[in-house]
């Protein structure tokens, strides 16, 4: 069984529900129009359709569109060889979404990194808190209103004080320039 045919039962068995599937560069994306629906989704497609590998959680700033927030399932199952891409949107306004622990464990890191970095809630996660930055960061690194410089931090002996961290290296790096300073500007400036 192909991909798209365990893409079109997953269609099938949920019709209105979900959009798709669309291919693209031979990968399936199924839309999940109603993400409420997101465990009842990938319950099936694990229990019922052989997915039985969560090999990554995404999330997609849309920053100034809304839905703001989309949230995209990659899944393989090792009996058929097979791969699938799930996605759903998640309002601003909500910024939360289902978790789905309870049908991967491998959902647990996915789902805290997402929380940490964009700021969106699993409802449902055992253990839902930051993952790479500190308790009591206020802020989410990867939303695109995030300055790249990063953001002066109030605490003092826990964490940087100065804009940080992002500031500098990979993230703003430009090709060519006569130095550093020149290929790693701690802003940019848009060009006039």
């Amino acid at each position: 069984m192909t991909s798209l045919e365990l893409a079109q039962k997953l269609k099938v068995r949920f019709a209105d529900r979900l959009s798709g599937p669309s291919e693209f560069r031979g990968e399936i994306t199924l839309q999940i129009v109603n993400p409420q629906m997101i465990n009842e989704v990938c319950g099936f497609a694990k229990k019922e359709l052989g997915f039985d590998y969560l090999v990554d959680i995404s999330s997609v700033d849309n920053y100034g569109d809304d839905p703001r927030w989309s949230v995209v399932y990659e899944l393989y199952g090792y009996g058929h060889r097979c791969h699938l891409r799930l996605r759903t949107d998640v309002s601003e306004e909500t910024s939360e979404l289902s978790s789905v622990t309870d049908i991967w464990k491998t959902a647990d890191w996915h789902e805290r990194e997402i929380y940490d970095m964009m700021g969106i809630r699993f409802i449902g996660h055992p253990d839902l808190r930051r993952i790479l930055m500190w308790e009591g960061y206020p802020y989410f690194p990867l939303r695109k209103d995030f300055p790249l410089s990063g953001k002066p931090s109030e605490m003092p002996d826990v964490a940087f004080t100065k804009p940080a961290p992002l500031e500098g290296g990979p993230f703003v790096t430009v090709s060519g320039g006569k130095d550093t300073i020149a290929r790693e500007p701690r802003v940019r400036i848009p060009a006039a």
